[in-house]
């Protein structure tokens, strides 16, 4: 991913954050974990030489939430040790708990952490979440009147080539 793009829609991605919210609160994430997320998350132009079909994607080379699971985990926990405070409903292992859990996990008794098969799900719902913030974030800057450019400057960061590589068809649009 070229990074002229990004840094040119700063002020249109503080916009679109704000509009999203209300979308994390609804996910099973908090806004910590989200910032998180978001921090893990790159994103890239799909045929950015053609406006019309271009579409902004979760760069699944660049991108590795699977990786940050674990610090997920640790978030969620510190939250329920503090009696469940922040955004987003999320539940570590499938129960919610109180400052008790949080001890007893912090002790290493009683629950454990998530499996691999957890952290692969949320990861695969991170990035559902992720894609549709850049859905959103796309949508924006058509509205703005924006998108045009900001595809030029991506096209021209990436040497004109017209497809980023996602390689997986139109398909994977839906499944970021």
């Amino acid at each position: 991913m070229t990074e002229e793009w990004t840094n040119s829609v700063v002020a249109e991605r503080m916009a679109v954050d704000q509009e999203f919210n209300d979308r994390v609160r609804a996910s099973e994430f908090s806004s910590q974990e989200w910032s998180l997320i978001m921090s893990a998350t790159e994103y890239t132009i799909d045929e950015p030489s053609d406006p019309a079909a271009a579409s902004i994607v979760v760069d699944r080379e660049a991108t590795n939430l699977e990786a940050i699971m674990p610090e997920l985990e640790n978030i969620q926990e510190q939250m329920n040790a503090l009696g469940g405070a922040g955004g987003g409903q999320s539940d570590v292992g499938g129960q919610k708990g109180g400052l008790f859990d949080g001890v007893k996990s912090a002790l290493g008794i009683g629950g454990g952490g998530s499996s691999g098969t957890d952290h692969d799900a949320r990861a695969q719902t991170a990035r559902e979440l992720a894609g549709e913030y850049g859905r959103e974030l796309q949508s924006h800057l058509e509205s703005k009147g924006r998108w045009e450019e900001i595809c030029a400057i991506a096209a021209a960061g990436a040497g004109g080539v017209a497809e980023s590589g996602r390689g997986d068809g139109d398909a994977d649009e839906d499944s970021i």
